[in-house]
Parts: C-alpha cells; sequence; structure tokens
C-alpha cells in the first residue's frame, strides 16, 4: 500500500507539472487580470478552451459593489449583441425545415413594414445589409424610450416608416433592428414566442442551464449588477427595460454555457454543418465586396490568423466572444461595467495563448507622420473630429480630451488603433497631400482633414 502511495503521489506530480508546462500564460493572463480589476471596483469572467478542453477559468472585481460580493465564474452576464449569434441559428433551423428562405422578403412575414421601393430579404438582416435604420440610434421624441416596456410589433411600429439609408445589400451597417425583426419573425413563423422557441429548440437541446432571458421581474441566479463609470466614480447603470434587447440582446448568461454553445455548434447538434458553414462565411455586397460579416458573426484575418468572433455592449456590461479555428482556441470575456477595456482584454487575452500578436506594427519614418498630423472632420458629423499628434517618433489618435489611442501600422499608410482590430483605417493620399482617412468599421466612414 505504502508503494501504491508513493506511485500515486509521483503520477499526481507528473500530471500537475505537465499541466503547469502547458499552460505557461497562466500567470501572464493571472498578471493581466489582477492589474486592471480589484475587489473594490467591478471585474469579470475569462474562460478560455484548447481543443475543446478549458485551460482557463477565473473571475476577478465585484459583482456587487454594495454588498462587497467577489465574481464567481458562474455568474451570469447580460450578453448582449452576442445574443445575435443565438437568434441567427434559431433563423438557419427554421431555414433548415423548409419554413424561411433567406431570399424571403421582409413582408412576407410583416406584411405592413413598409418596402420603401426594396426588397429587403431575411439575408440582408442577418447580414446587416438591410439599410434598416437602427432603432437604438434613432432621436425619439421621448427621451426616455428605452425605460418603457413594449411588445415586439409596438417597437417595430416605432421605427418601421423611417427611411432606408442604403439600397439593400449595398453596404454593410450594424442595425439592432434587423436582429429585433428576425425575433420577431421567429415569432410568427413557429407560433411561440421568441423566449420560449429559443429555450425548446437551442437552450435546453444544449443543456444551457446558466442561460437566461433578460427580465426585470424575476429572480435570476448569480446575476451580477451593471455598473457605469463616472469619471473616477463607480455608478449603478441606468434601468433599461429587457424588451428593448429582446432578440438582438436580451440573453444572461455565463462563460461556462458560452463554451457549451460554442461546443454544442461545433458538434451539430442543433445546426447542420452546411448551415453553420454559411453563417461563418463573408456575406459579399452587390459590388463584390466582402463585409466580414456572415449570420451572426464577425470574421476577421489579423496578423494572419484568422477568427470567428462577436462582441456586445449593453447598458452596464460590455462582452466578447472569440474563436480562432485553425488552433481550435476559444475565449469569452465578460465583464460588468461599460467602460471596462474589452478591446484590450481580448486582444492581449488572445496574444497570450496564441503566442503571437494580433497586430503588425510596421515602422514608419518621422517625416511621413509629419504629413498625418492634423485635424480631422467625420463627413458625416463635421463637429465630430480625430486629431492625429506626434509624440516621440508614435503617432496617437485624439478622439477626445482623456481619450488618446496609440496607432499601429500595417504599411505606411493602412493603420489600426491599438488593441482594437475591427476598425481598418488608411490614410488617402492624393496629389501627393493627405487629404482624408478611411475607416472600416461597421460601415465606412470617412474623416476630411481639415488643417
Amino acid at each position: 500500500m505504502y508503494k501504491s502511495l508513493i506511485y500515486l503521489i509521483f503520477y499526481l506530480f507528473i500530471v500537475i507539472s505537465s499541466h503547469a508546462q502547458d499552460n505557461p500564460f497562466q500567470n501572464k493572463i493571472d498578471e493581466l487580470l489582477s492589474k486592471q480589476f480589484n475587489q473594490s471596483q467591478p471585474g469579470c469572467e475569462v474562460l478560455v478552451a484548447k481543443q475543446s478542453q478549458i485551460i482557463y477559468r477565473k473571475a476577478y472585481g465585484s459583482a456587487n459593489l454594495e454588498l462587497n460580493v467577489a465574481i464567481n465564474p458562474d455568474m451570469v452576464f447580460n450578453l448582449a449583441s452576442i445574443t445575435k449569434q443565438f437568434t441567427a441559428v434559431a433563423i438557419l433551423q427554421l431555414v433548415e425545415q423548409g419554413k424561411v428562405s433567406l431570399h424571403d422578403s421582409l413582408q412576407k412575414f410583416i406584411p405592413d413594414f413598409p418596402s420603401k421601393g426594396y426588397t429587403v430579404t431575411i439575408q440582408n438582416l442577418l447580414t446587416h445589409t438591410s439599410g434598416i435604420r437602427d432603432y437604438m440610434q434613432i432621436d425619439y421624441p421621448n427621451p426616455y424610450m428605452e425605460r418603457l416596456d413594449y411588445r415586439p410589433k409596438q417597437l417595430i411600429d416605432s421605427f418601421k416608416n423611417y427611411a432606408l439609408e442604403f439600397e439593400p445589400g449595398t453596404k454593410f451597417s450594424y442595425s439592432n433592428s434587423g436582429y429585433y425583426l428576425l425575433g420577431y419573425i421567429i415569432e410568427k413563423v413557429s407560433g411561440k414566442r421568441y423566449q420560449d422557441y429559443m429555450q425548446d429548440n437551442i437552450l435546453k437541446p444544449l443543456g444551457l442551464t446558466h442561460t437566461y432571458f433578460d427580465s426585470a421581474g424575476i429572480i435570476i441566479p448569480e446575476r451580477v449588477n451593471g455598473y457605469q463609470k463616472d469619471d473616477t466614480v463607480y455608478k449603478n447603470e441606468d434601468y433599461w427595460s429587457p424588451t428593448i434587447e429582446y432578440a438582438a440582446g436580451g440573453l444572461i448568461s455565463n462563460v461556462d454555457d458560452l463554451f457549451k454553445w460554442h461546443k454544442g455548434l461545433y458538434s451539430y447538434q442543433i445546426l447542420k454543418k452546411e448551415s453553420l458553414q454559411k453563417a461563418f462565411t463573408s456575406y459579399q455586397l452587390k459590388d463584390g465586396t466582402a463585409t466580414g460579416y456572415g449570420y451572426g458573426w464577425f470574421l476577421k484575418t489579423s496578423n494572419g490568423v484568422k477568427s470567428i468572433a462577436h462582441a456586445g455592449g449593453i447598458p452596464g456590461f460590455i462582452t466578447n466572444e472569440i474563436y480562432f479555428p485553425a488552433e481550435d482556441i476559444f475565449i469569452a470575456i465578460l465583464c460588468n461595467c461599460g467602460s471596462a477595456p474589452i478591446d484590450e482584454l481580448s486582444v492581449n487575452i488572445s496574444s497570450i495563448v496564441l503566442g503571437k500578436s494580433l497586430q503588425t506594427d510596421v515602422k514608419v519614418d518621422a517625416k511621413t507622420l509629419d504629413k498625418y498630423v492634423g485635424v480631422y472632420n467625420l463627413t458625416i458629423n463635421k463637429s465630430r473630429t480625430i486629431t492625429m499628434v506626434k509624440k516621440d517618433n508614435q503617432l496617437f489618435a485624439k478622439v477626445s480630451e482623456s481619450e488618446l489611442f496609440p496607432i499601429v501600422f500595417q504599411s505606411e499608410t493602412k493603420f489600426q488603433f491599438k488593441n482594437i482590430l475591427d476598425a481598418n483605417c488608411e490614410f488617402i493620399i492624393e496629389n501627393g497631400k493627405v487629404t482624408k482617412i478611411s475607416v472600416s468599421q461597421n460601415g465606412h466612414y470617412e474623416w476630411i482633414k481639415a488643417q
């Protein structure tokens, strides 16, 4: 027995040592998160999995500042726009059943939604190419509309008569309206409430027992509080009616259930492989331009590394879920403060686990940087400016008095903001002079150089 005990101890030592060698990044992530979050402020929970095995799962910060309750990785957060993945999969289930076609018009399911002379398809709604205005970006007469409760059709009626922003299929512009409409279409086709359809066809089949629909009237186990930061002071986030979020952002979950969701998709438990591949294919506009968005997921290549991802933001919460298919690495990050540096955390944690940076950094000479210095005005809103400034031979973008972003160059003219992967920018040079900045980030924008 003594000999057996020695063997057991030796075996455990080997296993523990091997596990530590397999996770050389663990201390680096701990250091990153412990510097960013402490018990006296809101925090986050993080899960990292490689080859379908969880290799990092921890939480930092406070779930409730008033009660001084620490976050643990079981706790649930508002997912915000990560919800769109779930809504897209529900629509694709109905497509597989022959109840919906991607080429069906919006009016087939909501006849009184004005066509405005164009056909808006289900595919347009899924890919943010419908031209329908984002209901979260409309200046409504009631400044507190987000605090009111709506039935889905009521909210749809509030934005349906606004003019299209562009011909469907010709541009990409991120719009919550498309996914709100998809939720209502799920109801019309299935004969069930959106929440009931999702429960029966996605949450239950995948065993997502810690995933809920946002509701102000029920007790949700282990729900964390959401916060905002006002200068240096944390405050409870303003109330939003859960009916505002609906199919565009209304789910609550934790990192474990997000990992279950990920594994359920890739084992084709609730959707066929062909359907999932379509969801992970970048939609092409009518002119052939790839949008970098499929059905509910952003598709990127950063420094040669492909990713399938979606972030989310709602008052009090900011989230991100990333998958690197070639490396089979899955990362989920959920934060309970809207000002948490989700982009920086996502890039840094990804870089640690991948063992390489996601952003190239091409050196640009000082004389060229001098040409880029100046003030740039947004063409669609000239009161908004970006000021490019140079310090110690490094270019920075000043977007407000307190926000200064380092510029990371991919070439002499193409660049990104440091730790922000979804903004692809370029200095445009015409007749030897820098005239503007072209920015692609959830749409295309131009900033004209003023001086």
